[in-house]
């Protein structure tokens, strides 16, 4: 089962709760996030290619 700790994303007002919500101010910003998230939370970034990321963490 997997699950998401975390959502990086442009637009706020696109995403409901379920996980820590990091909104940042640019593409570069997002990137730099998740891939910063990846490592902390031994998770896997997934690009929404919609202005979103998410950080799953696969069993």
């Amino acid at each position: 089962m997997s699950q998401i700790l975390a959502i990086v994303t442009l637009t706020k007002d696109r995403i409901a709760g379920g996980a820590p919500i990091f909104v940042v101010e640019g593409e570069e910003e997002m990137q730099r996030t998740a891939f910063s998230l990846e490592k902390m939370l031994d998770a896997n970034a997934h690009d929404l290619k919609n202005g979103t990321m998410i950080l799953v963490k696969h069993s």
